[in-house]
């Protein structure tokens, strides 16, 4: 928060209901910047979408009605605070399912209107793109790379609020086809860390392509990948045990080598727009980021270009109300405050004045 131009401490309540995770935390921004999580509560609805392969959003918005009310009185619980200690609050408003947004952003709202404080309304690819601050201190400029189920970016991040995406998927997002491969192979859900898991059993023997690899473009492209998959799991049918986790090693290992040679040339790109003497750190964030496989395939191409990596801990990677929270403190402190009439937005990228990229789809 800034009062009279000085930067003092404040205390934001998060409330993340964008899929299939109902999540509340209270996080502290104090007056030198840094952040402090008081409580971070995360209730899962995994079970009520795992029968169906993926999440059904009906479902979802009913069980974030029942789970948000106890969400939040465990993390103010859990912070040893009470409503009046919070100074404003942030809600998700998009992108994501529509009717788990509703729930969210209705109830921040509402408590926001209770306490007579600032409401704010939380884009969650910019929550993602600021953890870092959080986690780590870090200030601006940095590259991103944005890997989750629904989006897969590398963006120049600015500042608060100032985006430029470099490059974007042409087609599925990498968490997307993480899922996709799982259900080909008859593994479980979510596919992601399923994948990973089966790929530690076998060996990337099985050659598959690397879409867009060595291509000046810096976008992404993984349906071709997802489909050469198909065809070598049908050529191998039926599959024993050990073909499904050489397939799941070598579709793995294809997807960090195409995120290693895509993040390369973001790497490129941003010293062309930013100059040399910019920060040069890389900053992965969403759920793919706890993939310990493209870690190591990051960490070393970013050592390659002199970039240092970071990556938040796995539990603020996917989708948690901790991000929510500290990328609201973050605005406040701006002054970017939103009024109670801040729409629910299904789409809400980051750099709406991007180019659109040849062949994309709307998740670009």
């Amino acid at each position: 928060m800034v009062t009279n131009g000085k930067d003092v401490s404040s205390i934001m309540l998060g409330i993340e209901t964008s899929c299939d995770e109902t999540a509340a935390a209270l996080v502290r921004r104090k007056e030198d910047g840094s952040g402090e999580i008081l409580s971070s509560v995360v209730r899962s609805q995994l079970d009520l979408h795992a029968a169906y392969g993926g999440v059904v959003p009906e479902i979802a918005a009913r069980a974030h009605v029942e789970l948000l009310d106890p969400a939040i009185s465990q993390a103010l619980s859990e912070a040893g605070l009470g409503f009046e200690a919070i100074d404003a609050v942030a809600a998700t408003g998009g992108p994501g399912l529509v009717g788990g947004l509703i729930v969210g952003l209705t109830m921040g709202k509402a408590i926001a209107l209770g306490l007579g404080v600032p409401f704010i309304a939380i884009n969650h690819l910019e929550a993602h793109a600021l953890t870092a601050g959080l986690t780590d201190h870090l200030g601006f400029p940095y590259l991103l790379l944005l890997v989750s189920g629904g989006h897969t970016q590398s963006l120049i991040v600015k500042d608060v609020g100032s985006y430029e995406r470099l490059g974007t998927t042409l087609d599925d997002a990498l968490g997307e086809a993480f899922d996709k491969a799982a259900k080909l192979l008859g593994l479980g859900y979510p596919g992601g860390p399923e994948v990973e898991a089966r790929a530690l059993l076998g060996r990337p023997i099985i050659a598959l392509p690397r879409p867009m690899h060595g291509r000046k473009e810096p976008h992404f492209s993984l349906a071709g990948l997802k489909t050469a998959l198909r065809h070598e799991a049908l050529a191998r049918a039926p599959l024993s045990e050990q073909d499904i986790s050489d397939l799941c090693a070598s579709f793995q290992e294809a997807v960090a080598d195409i995120v290693a040679d895509r993040t390369s040339r973001a790497f490129e790109l941003y010293e062309e727009r930013l100059g040399k003497g910019a920060q040069r750190t890389l900053v992965v964030a969403g759920g793919v980021a706890a993939n310990q496989r493209l870690k190591a395939a990051l960490e070393a191409v970013a050592r390659k270009h002199g970039f240092r990596l970071v990556v938040p801990p796995p539990e603020l990677c996917t989708d948690n109300a901790a991000m929510i929270a500290w990328a609201g403190a973050m605005r406040l402190s701006r002054g970017l405050i939103d009024d109670l009439a801040a729409p629910v937005r299904a789409r809400w990228p980051l750099d709406p004045d991007a180019p659109p990229a040849p062949g994309a789809g709307v998740k670009a």
